[in-house]
């Protein structure tokens, strides 16, 4: 929780809202933010559901629906602005997420939608992403005489924007 509240503006930056989910109750939501305030100075500025019946998480899959244990699990979502799941982290509950490389994955989605392309493997923000691959004959001759003018690619396949 910390680390993304300190995080937030980042968040915010890409025009995305951090969401908490618990199966916690209200209450205790309330004693860690009084508690993580007192301790560190650190206001959490998103909101923290209180999914107490763990309907909400057993839909997304972050509790087995045959399982009872409502152990933390650290589970990422990104949801479009349309309410689809894009994206899904599933961290154990003895590794803590990669805040750095969440945002790597939303900066890749939002740019693969904006450019329509593909963010390749290991791909970075500013980087080229991968553009479609032709659906037709012509479009495969001109995706190769495209590379062959700009060196963008290396076969009708795989070339970047």
């Amino acid at each position: 929780m910390i680390a993304f509240a300190k995080m937030n503006s980042e968040f915010e930056a890409k025009n995305a809202c951090l969401l908490g989910l618990s199966v916690d109750s209200n209450s205790s939501h309330l004693a860690w933010v009084l508690d993580i305030y007192q301790k560190t100075g650190i206001k959490l500025p998103f909101p923290i559901i209180a999914d107490r019946s763990g309907e909400i998480a057993r839909k997304y899959g972050m509790i087995s629906n045959n399982v009872d244990n409502t152990a933390t699990v650290r589970n990422v979502y990104i949801i479009d602005n349309l309410g689809i799941v894009r994206l899904v982290l599933v961290y154990p509950m003895n590794v803590g997420r990669c805040i750095p490389e969440i945002l790597r994955a939303l900066d890749a989605l939002q740019t693969a939608d904006k450019e329509e392309g593909m963010a390749g493997a290991n791909w970075l923000p500013g980087e080229p992403i991968i553009a479609p691959i032709p659906q037709t004959i012509d479009g495969m001759f001109e995706r190769l005489d495209e590379i062959k003018k700009n060196k963008n690619g290396i076969s009708w396949y795989l070339s970047f924007k």
